[in-house]
């Protein structure tokens, strides 16, 4: 009788990341933080890239940080990437296809590593037109996609993550916050959705990837119990 009285020590919704952390809310905004930082880091990186090439260029008052980027870069990557990180996943619930190609860690560093690469070409390699490195950069975004992604929902995504950045980023340089050189796209690089693209592509594997070690760990602990 004693025995059938006991209190389990660990609930059957159980967090992967905190032992003491139990409700999937919790879960979600540990995620959404890991995410938050993730993108911080990529932005500061990414970033560095094309102002050493002089792609983009910010007035010198706003000039703060030791990657010389403006503050707001960092903290608006930051939150675009957890939200695009938490998105992905709750979209694949939502229309009941869940994501299963290479759902592995090393497959997502692979992909991040690819994402790199392309904005790295778009600030180191020269092309002989910016339709040239547009075209580049567009099969490059879409091959992304087919090796790592695959998915309807990630695809309209990422469409929809490019044309929403892609016009915010018109808006700011219209209003004086920041300016690429040579624009060709209305105030933009007409390259600039392709990269967009891309790192939606990015961020939502790595969403998908936490929201499955989760869900994982939350089986593995009800099986237990």
């Amino acid at each position: 009788m004693a025995e059938n009285n006991v209190t389990p020590t660990l609930p059957k919704k159980c967090g992967p990341y905190i032992s003491s952390v139990t409700s999937r809310g919790m879960n979600l905004v540990i995620r959404g933080i890991v995410l938050f930082f993730i993108g911080v880091f990529l932005a500061l990186v990414l970033n560095l890239l094309q102002i050493q090439r002089n792609v983009t260029l910010f007035p010198p008052d706003v000039i703060t940080s030791i990657f010389s980027s403006a503050w707001w870069v960092p903290p608006c990557c930051g939150t675009a990437s957890a939200v695009i990180g938490l998105l992905y996943p709750c979209m694949d619930r939502h229309l009941g296809e869940p994501h299963k190609f290479k759902r592995e860690w090393s497959s997502v560093m692979r992909c991040v590593a690819v994402f790199v690469g392309i904005n790295h070409a778009s600030a180191k390699v020269d092309f002989a037109n910016n339709i040239q490195l547009s075209l580049t950069l567009a099969a490059l975004s879409i091959g992304l996609w087919w090796t790592f992604d695959r998915s309807r929902s990630g695809f309209g995504l990422g469409v929809g993550i490019a044309f929403l950045a892609t016009l915010v980023s018109q808006l700011l340089v219209y209003n004086g916050v920041y300016q690429y050189t040579s624009p060709d796209f209305l105030y933009v690089r007409s390259w600039l959705p392709c990269i967009f693209f891309a790192g939606g592509i990015t961020m939502g594997n790595i969403g998908r990837q936490l929201a499955m070690y989760e869900c994982k760990v939350i089986a593995e602990k009800s099986h237990e119990d």
